[in-house]
């Protein structure tokens, strides 16, 4: 497998719930993934089990080429298609930024998470915040009210959102848009 430097997170749909299998062969060649988790009831069992928390989703930081090798690898057992950038007709790249503040908000895999479908949402422009304090702290993210609660919501463009559970008040400071 060719190591190149030039890695990206690119957004990854898979068919038919394959994104754990895809994980399972990117994990041992190391090319860093991440799939949002969240715990489901088994109602055979009566046990709560881990499973991904959107479907067919997984983010994959690669380069382009490694990516195109690994997908003409997998593609008999595993096809994966890039999720395209609709103003570029190019693959979805999302920004190193984006991944650290959806990642960290999304492997907490608490009840309290919300998956939002962006396409479906109809927010309006919240204000632009940053968490200083707690197990969110560092992350950024617009305020929403979501269930009556204040949330932060985390969005990776076109793609998916996930907004935290409530966020105290003075854990909260606006960004200025202007420093975007």
């Amino acid at each position: 497998m060719l190591h190149i430097k030039n890695r990206e997170w690119y957004a990854i749909r898979v068919t038919y719930g394959r994104e754990m299998k895809l994980k399972k062969l990117l994990d041992p060649l190391q090319i860093e993934n991440f799939i949002p988790m969240c715990y489901q009831m088994d109602a055979e069992k009566q046990t709560r089990i881990l499973v991904p928390a959107i479907h067919n989703l997984i983010f994959i930081k690669s380069s382009r080429i490694e990516l195109d090798q690994i997908k003409i690898q997998v593609e008999n057992c595993t096809p994966m298609r890039y999720i395209i950038d609709p103003s570029t007709h190019l693959p979805m790249i999302v920004s190193e930024t984006a991944m650290r503040n959806f990642i960290a908000v999304a492997s907490m895999i608490d009840e309290d998470l919300i998956y939002l479908d962006p396409c479906k949402s109809n927010f309006t422009q919240g204000d632009r915040v940053r968490i200083t304090e707690g197990l969110f702290a560092g992350v950024e993210g617009e305020i929403r009210r979501i269930k009556r609660n204040r949330r932060v919501v985390v969005s990776i463009r076109g793609i998916v959102a996930v907004a935290t559970a409530f966020i105290e008040p003075a854990f909260l400071e606006k960004i200025d848009h202007s420093n975007r």
